[in-house]
């Protein structure tokens, strides 16, 4: 794809995850996408042959301008509590974050019309991050440094943990996530919480 062509395939992507924030995903046609860019709809489905195809796009963008906890560092020969808290400490910055706010809401409002939206950003999102998470996990089992177990329930427990209070105000829009102050602390806890649930049987 050459650069003109590149920069006309962003215009679409741009116009499609603002119509989509603003209308819904049944509410936004590809009419209405093509219209916002200035082209015309058979233009749009030489680049996405289908608004489904243009909404994976829309979530691809996002995580990879905002999806830096899917790549975040894990090493194995640091600390679990170390480690956790930087994990930790990205993935409620950046889901905390506008974009992946309210494309996480956009999902959550769609998911029972249109299931297979929820899949494509479970599968791009979420899972890929806590796939990488629960091979790490695991390493540190099989080192005796977390208790033998289910890596990926760990995982789900840990991000369960960095999630109960100031990611669940933000996705309300409640006062109370205006406050980031509390960030450091929420993951404070969860990392001591999950660290006395899952620490090894004889670490004191």
């Amino acid at each position: 794809m050459d650069d003109a062509a590149a920069m006309r395939r962003k215009a679409f992507v741009d116009a499609a995850r603002e119509l989509f924030f603003a209308n819904g995903y049944a509410g936004t046609t590809m009419s209405s996408i093509a219209g916002k860019v200035g082209g015309s709809k058979t233009t749009l489905w030489t680049y996405f042959p289908s608004k489904e195809e243009l909404f994976e796009a829309v979530v691809d963008d996002i995580v990879a301008q905002y999806g830096d906890a899917l790549a975040i560092d894990l090493p194995v020969d640091e600390p679990v509590p170390d480690v956790l808290q930087a994990f930790g400490n990205m993935l409620i910055t950046k889901l905390t974050q506008a974009p992946l706010l309210s494309l996480f809401r956009l999902v959550v409002g769609e998911a029972e019309r249109f299931p297979h939206l929820a899949e494509t950003f479970y599968e791009r999102g979420p899972r890929r991050g806590k796939a990488r998470a629960a091979v790490w996990v695991g390493e540190k089992m099989v080192r005796g440094e977390i208790r033998m177990g289910d890596p990926m329930r760990a995982v789900q427990q840990f991000a369960g943990l960095c999630q109960s209070g100031l990611y669940q105000f933000a996705i309300l829009n409640l006062p109370e996530s205006r406050d980031l102050s509390r960030l450091q602390d929420e993951v404070d806890a969860a990392v001591d919480t999950f660290y006395r649930a899952w620490k090894p049987e004889d670490a004191s």
